[in-house]
């Protein structure tokens, strides 16, 4: 298949070009580069050796949209350009709201024009906002508790609009969970702009010594140790989960139907921030300081995923646990300290 990728030299777009081309797809890749840079896709192509189609180019941006639509035969896209940093989009809700609300809305006329009824799109966990119980399942109530999350919540919504409207379209909502770890070749990785605002990377960066130490921010939860459990799933587990879902959404249109898919990408298992820094210590040889101060506004004290459904429909369950996920997440870092940077 030709794959439309927006967003694709982001963390997770990068590792889902690099499944994707391995698995003999062509790829097209669109990306303004706000939070991410062209080396990145650079080192996709010297893993797969294998070329990439780049535009720099703004979804919001329709004319270019547009033109990218009527100069190609696309037959899917993956969705995943977005701002995801939720303490911005407190502060920034607009900025939030116009680039992924808006930002879809365009993708979507266009797609819409161009005959392209495939769709997968980047969604969170963020969509259940505080479950009551675990392990989270699909048909758990949804809400938000940030932008960040509401923009997620309403692109779903958005998109189970436009199913309802024209169920001739196969639309695979994939709502993650906690993404890790890095390529097992150490050429990409997670390369935060600024400070960290995920727990994985700022440990990494601490191991490096790139900063001090490790702010838990709770260490009285109701858990076995006190710090927040959350669920932690490897991004190549991740990016194999969007070849899932394309293979599943193409066996739907085989079958002359439409379909609106939605499944969980975690991997059932819940890990403390303690057993985090003590598996990172163990993978990397490093030691971690940390402090525990007062928990932040808007936290939980658990959440981990049911993604049972994700195996019965399309196959897929994560094949990565927690060592490889410290061990490939330390060997991204200690190749690349400053990330993409020089």
């Amino acid at each position: 298949m030709n794959i439309l990728i927006t967003g694709g030299a982001g963390y997770i777009g990068t590792h889902t070009c690099v499944e994707l081309l391995e698995a003999g797809h062509e790829i097209i890749v669109v990306d303004n580069f706000s939070n991410s840079l062209p080396v990145a896709l650079e080192r996709v192509e010297k893993i797969t050796a294998k070329s990439v189609l780049v535009y720099e180019a703004d979804i919001s941006d329709s004319q270019k949209m547009s033109a990218i639509f009527s100069a190609h035969v696309i037959d899917a896209v993956i969705h995943f350009a977005g701002f995801k940093a939720v303490g911005e989009s407190v502060k920034e809700p607009l900025k939030y709201y116009a680039n992924n609300v808006n930002g879809t809305l365009v993708l979507l006329a266009e797609m819409q024009r161009a005959g392209v009824k495939t769709l997968v799109f980047s969604s969170s966990a963020t969509v259940y906002g505080l479950p009551e119980t675990l392990p989270i399942k699909e048909s758990f109530p949804t809400s938000a508790t940030n932008p960040y999350g509401r923009t997620k919540l309403m692109i779903e919504e958005i998109l189970s609009d436009f199913y309802l409207a024209d169920d001739s379209w196969r639309i695979g909502i994939l709502r993650y969970f906690n993404p890790v770890g890095a390529h097992k070749s150490g050429q990409i990785g997670e390369s935060p702009n600024d400070i960290p605002n995920n727990l994985m990377p700022f440990i990494s960066q601490i191991a490096v010594g790139k900063r001090d130490k490790l702010r838990v921010f709770g260490g009285d939860y109701p858990t076995p140790d006190g710090t927040g459990i959350r669920d932690y799933i490897h991004v190549i587990d991740l990016a194999k989960g969007h070849l899932s879902a394309l293979n599943h959404l193409a066996e739907t249109q085989q079958k002359g139907m439409g379909e609106l898919l939605t499944v969980n990408l975690g991997t059932g298992q819940g890990y403390s921030v303690l057993e985090m820094i003590k598996a990172f210590e163990k993978a990397s040889g490093k030691t971690i300081p940390f402090e525990i101060v007062a928990r932040r506004s808007g936290d939980i004290a658990a959440c981990y995923s049911d993604s049972s459904y994700a195996k019965q429909m399309m196959g897929w369950k994560p094949l990565y646990g927690l060592e490889d996920m410290c061990k490939d997440a330390w060997h991204w870092q200690k190749n690349n300290p400053n990330g993409y940077e020089k």
